[in-house]
């Protein structure tokens, strides 16, 4: 089963009439798609099916069970994902946080929908290659290079964007093992390419890959610079494992952001369907 075959560009409407292009940026979840090795997968049944119970009208009813982690397929990790030294964002101790079982504060709940500017950093296109080598760690350098394509130019990015950085590595993401990534390592921002991000003051940052940040060969998740940068110093939730392949193959650099997380009380994160959105004006 294609992870794209319900992806792509859909037409939409505005009330005003205006046309829109909209570019699905998650992924479809399904058994089969890869996983971080410290979440679970994904699990589908169909719990009742039609036949099973059959009405006086001749109408029966199918319902599912679905068993995924938080972190399983598109994603948004909640500020309440990473601590460091005992600590989450602003000082709030993890353990004090997450006594009763869930988190009090920093919570998925906590990330409210939104509708802001987005921005695609594609990378490899501005490298001149099709997909960036595993364990390519991004730059500050690499990054002005890709929002030099921006229309204005990294000056042209505001306060409270989100910005999505392209790998390209969503090429690889019915390849299982290979988009994991453990033995190429994973490209990524590393802790310079994520200051550099957190110095925009995003609202939201992601990228395509499993953990957003530089992995580099045989280390797996030993360290994650980037996600203390982001959730810890700065507040900023981290989207991850993005289609930005159709996003990249439609040409548009800055389009509306749409993402709703859903408001799962005291988790670490949670699944999204994220879209970026284009008037038409031709």
């Amino acid at each position: 089963m294609s992870g794209g075959a319900a992806t792509g560009v859909f037409g939409g409407i505005r009330s005003n009439g205006t046309r829109l292009e909209i570019v699905d940026l998650g992924h479809v979840l399904h058994a089969a798609i890869p996983t971080s090795p410290s979440h679970p997968g994904y699990k589908h049944a169909l719990m009742r099916r039609h036949g099973d119970a059959v009405r006086v009208d001749g109408t029966s009813g199918a319902n599912d069970l679905l068993v995924l982690g938080t972190h399983t397929g598109t994603h948004v990790d909640a500020l309440a994902h990473i601590s460091a030294d005992g600590l989450l964002h602003g000082g709030v101790s993890a353990d004090d946080a997450q006594r009763s079982g869930r988190f009090a504060s920093h919570g998925a709940e906590q990330i409210a929908p939104a509708l802001v500017p987005g921005f695609l950093l594609d990378v490899p296109r501005a490298l001149g290659v099709p997909r960036l080598p595993g364990g390519h760690p991004i730059s500050s350098a690499d990054l002005s290079a890709a929002a030099a394509l921006l229309p204005g130019g990294e000056e042209s990015i505001p306060t409270g964007a989100a910005l999505l950085v392209r790998t390209g590595w969503a090429q690889l993401w019915e390849q299982g093992a290979s988009f994991v990534g453990h033995d190429s390592g994973v490209p990524g921002p590393d802790a310079e390419g994520g200051t550099w991000l957190a110095a925009h003051r995003p609202r939201f940052v992601g990228s395509d890959t499993t953990a957003f940040e530089h992995i580099p060969a045989g280390e797996g998740h030993a360290r994650l610079p980037v996600h203390k940068i982001m959730l810890v110093e700065n507040g900023i939730p981290i989207i991850e494992m993005l289609n930005l392949e159709p996003l990249a193959a439609h040409g548009g650099l800055v389009f509306d952001f749409v993402i709703s997380p859903l408001p799962l009380l005291g988790a670490t994160g949670s699944p999204v369907r994220p879209l970026a959105i284009f008037e038409v004006t031709a």
